[in-house]
């Protein structure tokens, strides 16, 4: 009985370190801010904001809370939504690619990175993603529970490609492969290969069986794959159905992994809803996806922020990025609905690079115009999952009465200065995810 105290308040001790135990008062109040609904470009002056459990309770001038609040004095400082990345992968972000490609490492390693590089990912601000491949959903539920802290995260699970496509990690020495077998990362769920309808179909509620919020599949070449070039098609059309098919009956949709036109109009035309990449996309059949409601998840990746070890991998990355001066500006023109993240991999030294991505977007937008997309705008993607949105309690990527408590001050008005987001060790000085703060460098919580 005594080991058994002994270790429960040595427990205790070490939740109580690490600065995210639960707070216990279950209410905040900022006083003095200027806020940033995520939706309107007029900032709400001068007024305080009010936090009750996890959600916004009343904005206004004035406000009062119980005694037992945590106040916070926001001076005047700019309150904005919690940021939300589109297209971040939680178990790929943070993990050396040696770890997956030359098999250095195992599953339990990859759960680890992964789990303290959400901690960091919530301490830029990002306090929701769209995770497009991969395995978080033990991350997430940790997360969700309280137990650790990270952000919100709407998985799609693996990302599924037919045999010599973007999700082929398979070895040339390997063809004709025994399709009985399955590899590591397969059966730990990190990405999948699937050939013909019926198998389509069983890997698809294999992966909703899992809790994917939506499916992603591949539909052209990818950059990190080996065997499939950019120009490629990939998966045939009744194959795309398949999957389209099963992610309607589970009330929720498939997300596409493509670069070329052709493979975009194919995908569209095939029930999908939202294209991940697209850089070759044309205006015509930008139009028609605004024509059919799907989305466009773009990333402004540039040239240097990636170096390939491998020759053919590092061609492929300097072709797409290209194509990034023409399709925001084509996008935009359009009126396209627009997603925009990071699709941050294999570098834990410049994962920072997700808040730099936000202010990069000024080159083709206005900083509202950026924030909107970064807040309200990816919210609305989130959506598509419909009952399958693991956050019901109110809405993401605003700030007004009913929405979650996901907020950040910034030292500044970022939409007067987009590049403050881009630094936020210096200019969040409160970041708040579900009610509770994560970080507070303006007063104490009392």
């Amino acid at each position: 009985m005594k080991a058994i105290k002994v270790i429960a308040v040595l427990a205790l001790f070490v939740f109580a370190q690490t600065g995210f135990s639960q707070e216990e008062k279950s209410s905040t109040l900022i006083r003095n801010v200027n806020v940033f609904d995520g939706v309107n470009e007029k900032l709400q002056q001068g007024v305080d904001v009010l936090i009750e459990g996890n959600l916004v309770k009343e904005i206004g001038k004035n406000l009062s809370a119980g005694s037992d609040a945590v106040v916070i004095d926001g001076g005047g400082k700019t309150v904005i939504p919690g940021l939300i990345d589109a297209h971040w992968h939680t178990t790929y972000a943070y993990t050396p690619a040696p770890v997956l490609f030359l098999n250095q490492g195992d599953m339990a390693e990859v759960a680890i990175r992964s789990m303290t590089g959400a901690e960091q990912t919530l301490l830029r601000g990002f306090t929701t993603v769209r995770d497009p491949g991969g395995n978080p959903f033990a991350i997430k539920k940790l997360i969700d529970a309280g137990e650790y802290p990270g952000h919100r995260i709407l998985p799609s699970g693996p990302f599924m490609s037919p045999t010599a496509g973007h999700a082929d990690y398979y070895g040339r020495s390997e063809v004709p492969r025994d399709k009985s077998y399955t590899n590591y990362w397969e059966r730990n769920m990190m990405a999948m290969t699937s050939d013909g309808v019926d198998e389509v179909r069983l890997r698809t509620r294999d992966i909703l069986k899992m809790g994917a919020t939506q499916i992603k599949i591949t539909t052209g070449g990818g950059v990190a794959s080996e065997f499939d070039p950019l120009d490629v098609s990939e998966y045939s059309v009744d194959e795309i159905k398949a999957a389209v098919e099963e992610a309607e009956n589970y009330n929720t949709y498939v997300t596409s992994h493509v670069y070329t036109d052709r493979g975009v109009r194919t995908s569209i035309e095939a029930g999908v809803k939202c294209i991940e990449h697209g850089f070759f996309v044309t205006e015509e059949t930008l139009e028609l996806m605004k024509e059919k409601g799907a989305w466009l998840s773009l990333q402004p990746v540039f040239v240097e922020d990636m170096t390939w070890d491998n020759p053919v991998s590092q061609a492929k990355f300097e072709g797409i990025v290209e194509a990034i001066d023409k399709v925001f500006p084509l996008a935009k023109k359009v009126g396209v609905n627009l997603a925009v993240g990071k699709d941050h991999l294999f570098g834990p030294t410049t994962a920072i690079q997700q808040n730099e991505y936000v202010a990069r977007l000024g080159k083709w937008f206005t900083p509202y115009e950026a924030l909107k997309i970064y807040t309200s705008e990816n919210a609305r993607l989130l959506e598509m999952s419909g009952p399958r949105h693991p956050y019901q309690d109110g809405p993401l990527g605003v700030v007004k009465e009913g929405a979650y408590a996901d907020l950040v001050i910034v030292d500044g008005n970022p939409l007067e200065d987009l590049d403050l987001v881009a630094d936020p060790e210096k200019n969040f000085v409160v970041i708040m995810k579900d009610g509770k703060i994560y970080k507070n460098t303006l007063t104490k919580t009392e």
